[in-house]
């Protein structure tokens, strides 16, 4: 399944009491379209759905739908801050390629 760093954990939460959503947790998804041939997305959610696999890390939920999760096992979502600008970077071993900006990807 999908792995998350302790600093995304940390942004996550910051992000989530900033935005006063108490008992929301991350939602992550693959979706057709970039440069690449898919993308990745990021939102907020409060809700399982039945096809969802879920996985807690330090308190925060993460919440896969059944499609996504074949394209993101053993994926790891990491949140990094740098000279190059911040942001959740996701290192996935499914990807065959990826596009320069890091937010697309091939299958």
């Amino acid at each position: 399944m999908i792995q998350v760093t302790t600093s995304a954990v940390t942004k996550v939460k910051e992000l989530l009491a900033a935005e006063d959503r108490p008992g929301f947790g991350l939602r992550v998804a693959v979706q057709g379209g970039g440069c690449s041939g898919f993308q990745y997305r990021l939102t907020f959610e409060d809700t399982q759905n039945e096809n969802d696999q879920v996985v807690e890390v330090d308190g925060i939920r993460v919440f896969v739908d059944a499609m996504s999760g074949m394209y993101l096992e053993g994926a790891n979502i990491d949140y990094v801050d740098g000279l190059d600008g911040s942001g959740f970077k996701i290192d996935n071993p499914n990807a065959t390629a990826t596009c320069g900006c890091g937010h697309s990807f091939q299958g």
